[in-house]
């Protein structure tokens, strides 16, 4: 008999938290930025300019590359779905959530692009929350699934940054 379908083993968890916390982090910051504008840091010239958009198109990158290697591997991209092979390479050897990183790099590009500190602000919120609701039982599940393999992976490869 294989494993609960509610155990670690079986899948990260019951709620796909990345995309609903990315839902609300861009309406959180354009409900935000209408109601309550704060002044844009940056000094708005063409090469801040070009780093911020920048960062949205090396997430928007990044994303695409993940999800490609994901689908190349025949794995789900669905965060709370059970992984169904280890992927550890692509922008997986890097980083072991590629895709949450990418979405932070949207959130910094939105920013730029809108000139809504908001989108930072939300940015950095994403990070934890997906931490804490994501990555851990995660990363719980990639090992109780793949063990040592998962163990080796994770030693070698960072989380975030």
């Amino acid at each position: 008999m294989g494993p609960h379908a509610t155990s670690p083993e079986a899948r990260p968890g019951v709620i796909p938290w990345p995309p609903l916390l990315l839902i609300v982090a861009v309406a959180g910051a354009v409900v935000l930025g209408q109601s309550h504008p704060l002044a844009w840091p940056g000094v708005g010239d063409r090469p801040a300019s070009f780093v911020g958009v920048g960062f949205g198109a090396a997430g928007l990158a990044l994303l695409i590359w993940a999800g490609l290697t994901l689908r190349r591997h025949r794995t789900t991209i669905l965060p709370h779905q059970g992984a169904t092979r280890l992927v550890t390479d692509g922008p997986y050897r890097w980083r072991r959530h590629p895709i949450y990183f990418a979405d932070v790099f949207l959130l910094f590009g939105a920013a730029e692009l809108t000139r809504n500190i908001w989108f930072v602000i939300f940015a950095f919120a994403f990070a934890w929350l997906v931490t804490v609701l994501q990555i851990i039982p995660e990363e719980r599940h990639l090992e109780a699934r793949f063990g040592q393999e998962w163990r080796d992976y994770a030693a070698r490869t960072r989380r975030w940054i």
